[in-house]
């Protein structure tokens, strides 16, 4: 049976640097958030949205994702329920995938929000990605063009790194490159010798 390895960590944490690093190394890695953007260009998606949020949220027939972004990140009300309408979508979509790699020992899941979804429950182990809170703030702001108060916004969604790393099997400090290579190698030995 195939072992679901959790990659997570707090917006700018890096977590897209470590599943690169992994992918990298031949494991197959689910990066959840882009799963969910493509779910959310599905006519079924959509529809579920436009129910909750109205039809003022589509742009040529397509979400517009600033638009949504600003209604849900101050609104953990509607921040849950666009959760609740997306997530058990990206799970179904998940699940089908994870049957198309059943000859590998173990896969990565990688999600910002596995801790505040109750994604752990289905993982095997967890890894945790953290760094400085200001270095967190810097990436975002170079990456996204956002203001800091946008990406504090964001960070006060989350999970403390914290809570994660209370509830976690690996923690990689991402700071130094070379550091988070060597730690993503020394996580392999351990998951293959499992």
């Amino acid at each position: 049976m195939t072992r679901i390895i959790g990659l997570t960590g707090g917006i700018g944490s890096g977590k897209s640097t470590v599943a690169n690093l992994f992918i990298s190394k031949g494991i197959p890695v689910y990066i959840a958030d882009t799963e969910a953007k493509k779910l959310m260009e599905t006519r079924k998606i959509i529809t579920k949205i436009t129910k909750v949020f109205g039809n003022d949220i589509l742009v040529n027939l397509k979400i517009d994702r600033p638009k949504l972004a600003k209604l849900v990140f101050n609104n953990p009300a509607k921040l849950s329920e666009l959760n609740n309408i997306v997530h058990p979508e990206v799970q179904k979509h998940f699940k089908n995938w994870l049957k198309s790699k059943k000859n590998f020992p173990f896969v990565i899941k990688e999600t910002a929000i596995l801790f505040e979804t109750g994604g752990n429950k289905q993982c095997d182990k967890v890894i945790t990605v953290v760094a400085p809170q200001e270095l967190r703030i810097k990436r975002v702001k170079d990456r996204d063009k956002v203001t800091r108060e946008a990406v504090l916004e964001r960070i006060k969604n989350q999970w403390t790194d914290e809570m994660k790393i209370s509830a976690s099997d690996f923690v990689i400090e991402n700071i130094d490159i070379e550091n988070t290579k060597t730690k993503v190698d020394q996580i392999l030995k351990v998951l293959n010798d499992l």
